[in-house]
């Protein structure tokens, strides 16, 4: 980023509960896990996290970073050495610092979006590090063939990353999701008020998103331009197959909080 902020560390958020990490295909995994909202109220939502590593290093990459706990850690240190976090989602990011710390891992994020731990729109927020590599959609990923779709009119902005592996795979942020009904990582509070937002369906574009990060209609259809088969989304269950028609009818549809 061109302007010069300043940088106001602070301690590792702790690991929350998390399942144990899943191979959905060929060098890539998935872990869900819960996570506790920078809130008033102790919210607790679902997140998932998607580690791919290379086959000829046995390095790793993160998207959509979530702490593990060590017993975890040690089930990830046995698929290979943890390399690259990549921040796809703009309201992510939480733990990115961790795994730089505790790997010496590089971490790469969108041009525009800030590490901060409130959510707004405050125009000095309390940043508390910074990426070792701003991405744009020209940059060069850690990941052979991989490539970003930038939501650039999202604010904060959000990305979409493509996997060039089994037709097109997409790891999302919170832009593309898939919550058909609350997992067990989702306490009370947050089942409550997710499922008043309309959440609980199945490969939607997520509601919260587009009502606080208001990205514009045209750009969000735009995902029907990318060529994929699968769906790894950041909140939700994994998409394996045919997932391009099981999202178009939410991405086609009224986007409730769009820019026009």
């Amino acid at each position: 980023m061109d302007a010069k902020v300043t940088v106001t560390p602070v301690k590792h958020l702790p690991a929350g509960k998390h399942g144990s990490l899943e191979q959905v295909f060929d060098n890539v995994w998935v872990v869900q896990g819960a996570v506790k909202m920078p809130m008033w109220m102790p919210m607790r939502i679902s997140k998932t996290m998607t580690v791919v590593r290379n086959p000829e290093n046995g390095d790793l990459t993160l998207i959509n970073s979530m702490r593990l706990s060590e017993a975890g850690l040690s089930a990830l240190d046995r698929l290979g050495k943890v390399a690259h976090v990549i921040r796809v989602g703009g309201f992510h990011g939480r733990d990115d610092s961790y795994y730089r710390d505790r790997y010496g891992a590089r971490v790469y994020a969108i041009e525009g979006q800030v590490y901060s731990r409130k959510l707004g729109d405050n125009p000095q927020p309390k940043i508390y590090m910074e990426p070792d590599v701003w991405l744009n959609e020209d940059s060069d990923l850690p990941i052979d063939g991989a490539s970003l779709k930038i939501l650039k009119t999202s604010n904060p902005p959000e990305a979409i990353l493509r996997l060039p592996y089994e037709g097109g795979i997409l790891v999302t942020g919170d832009s593309l999701q898939n919550t058909p009904e609350p997992d067990q990582f989702v306490n009370f509070p947050a089942r409550q008020m997710m499922r008043k937002m309309g959440f609980y369906k199945p490969c939607l574009v997520g509601p919260a998103w587009l009502q606080f990060a208001k990205p514009s209609k045209d750009e969000v259809r735009a995902i029907m331009d990318l060529d994929f088969e699968h769906v790894l989304p950041g909140h939700g269950n994994p998409v394996i197959g045919q997932a391009k028609e099981k999202y178009r009818a939410s991405i086609e549809g009224k986007l409730a909080g769009c820019h026009e």
